[in-house]
Formats: structure tokens, C-alpha cells, sequence
């Protein structure tokens, strides 16, 4: 009896895990976007002002902190995101399903961030920012899409359509 062991590399789809490494760094720039507007350039705050001129300074750093606390939130969760894709991609285990579902769900919450408004915003997360923070991610996301539903070439030499 022999027991056949197959070593699972990169090299398999290596287009996708290029996306996904670029996408997974990108992504810590989306959550470093938050927190130097909270820090340097106060367009967050700003946002806040104009939505509640009434609010004192303290109420106004209480709602820049939790639109700023929740993009920083949502960022977290994107990396992790696209680090689980990579361990996908690098074990090849449900490439596809987890690239184009994770995606999805991320294009989702992303489109949320951008048009969701309430009470006097519209909408809360200023709108520079929330494009940002969409574009940013967007180019890799689709480029890992691609790439996981194109056959890699030793399976397109194998094939015999």
C-alpha cells in the first residue's frame, strides 16, 4: 500500500495570491484612513458639525469616534477577510467559493458605508472617505475574482474540451 501525499504551493494560482496579498495590504491602508482623519485632518468631525450644529464639543468627538471606530471595525474585518482568501488560495481549498463570496459581501458592506444615511446625515460616513475606502479594495478585489475563475495553465493543458 502506498500513500500518495501532495504538496499544495502557491505556484498553482499565482496571479490570485498576488491580488490577494496586494488587496490584504491595501486593506490596512483602509483601516489607517479612519484614524488619521480622526488625528490629522478632521473631516469626520466636520461631517458631524454639519449635521448637528446644536452639539457641543463633546458630543460631536463622541460621533466622530463611533463613525470613525466603526470604519476601523469594518476595515478589521476585511483584512481578515482577505487573509482567510489567502490561506484558500494557498491551500486550494474552495478558491472559488470563498474569493467571489467574500467579495461579494465586501462590495456589499462597502456600498452600505457609502449610501447609508440617518436622521440629519446623509450619509454618516463622509462621502470622500467612504469612495476611499470602496476604491481602494475594488481593483484587487476584482483582480483576485478573475484570477480564481480562470483556470490555471497546467489544468488548461490538461483540459480536452
Amino acid at each position: 500500500m502506498t500513500v500518495h501525499t501532495e504538496i499544495r504551493t502557491t505556484k498553482r494560482r499565482p496571479n490570485l495570491v498576488q491580488a490577494l496579498t496586494i488587496g490584504a495590504c491595501l486593506q490596512i491602508l483602509c483601516i489607517a484612513l479612519p484614524l488619521l482623519d480622526v488625528w490629522l485632518i478632521g473631516s469626520i468631525e466636520q461631517h458631524v458639525q454639519n449635521a448637528y450644529p446644536e452639539w457641543g464639543p463633546d458630543n460631536v468627538n463622541l460621533d466622530r469616534n463611533a463613525i470613525a471606530g466603526y470604519l476601523v471595525i469594518v476595515g478589521v474585518l476585511g483584512l481578515a477577510g482577505w487573509l482567510g482568501a489567502l490561506w484558500s488560495a494557498k491551500k486550494d481549498v474552495a478558491v472559488r467559493a470563498v474569493v467571489t463570496t467574500l467579495f461579494a459581501v465586501g462590495t456589499c458592506v462597502l456600498l452600505f458605508d457609502v449610501g447609508y444615511a440617518g436622521e440629519h446625515y446623509d450619509p454618516i460616513v463622509p462621502l470622500w472617505l467612504g469612495v476611499t475606502l470602496l476604491v481602494i479594495p475594488l481593483l484587487p478585489g476584482i483582480t483576485a475574482v478573475m484570477a480564481a475563475w480562470v483556470l490555471p495553465p497546467t489544468e488548461r493543458a490538461d483540459r480536452h474540451d
